[in-house]
C-alpha cells in the first residue's frame, strides 16, 4: 500500500508468519551473537578446529557471567521473493500471556525517505 502524507511517500507491506516462544539465557544469546564463521574457517580441518574453539570459549564465558533468563519469540516468515526470514523478538523476563508456545505473527515493513 502506498500512502502520500504531505510530501512524504510511505510504502507499507505486511507479512504473515509463525513462531514459537522459548526461554533462553540472555548472556549466552548475546555472547554467541558475536561469533561468526567465515568460509576460511571451513577451508581445512585445523581452521575448523580453531573456529570451534572460538565458539566454545564464547559459550563458556557467556555461561560464567550470569544465569539471567529472558523469553524470546522465534519468528519465521516468507519475504516477497520467497526466501524464509527468521527473527527473534525479546519478550522480557516474565512469561508472555500466551496459552501455547506456538504463535502466529504479523510483520509490518514501512519504507520511507528521511
Amino acid at each position: 500500500m502506498v500512502e502520500k502524507l504531505s510530501d512524504e511517500v510511505k510504502y507499507t507491506l505486511s507479512f504473515e508468519g509463525y513462531g514459537e516462544i522459548e526461554k533462553v539465557l540472555v548472556n549466552i544469546a548475546k555472547g554467541l551473537a558475536g561469533v561468526r564463521l567465515s568460509p576460511q574457517d571451513l577451508s581445512d580441518p585445523v581452521s575448523f578446529q580453531i573456529a570451534i574453539s572460538r565458539m566454545y570459549d564464547a559459550l563458556l564465558k557467556a555461561v560464567e557471567k550470569s544465569n539471567e533468563y529472558s523469553y524470546i519469540a522465534k519468528v519465521k516468515f516468507m519475504d516477497s521473493l520467497g526466501n524464509e526470514v527468521s527473527v527473534a523478538v525479546d519478550l522480557g523476563e516474565e512469561p508472555p500471556p500466551f496459552m501455547n508456545k506456538n504463535i502466529r505473527a504479523r510483520i509490518t515493513v514501512e519504507l520511507y525517505e528521511e
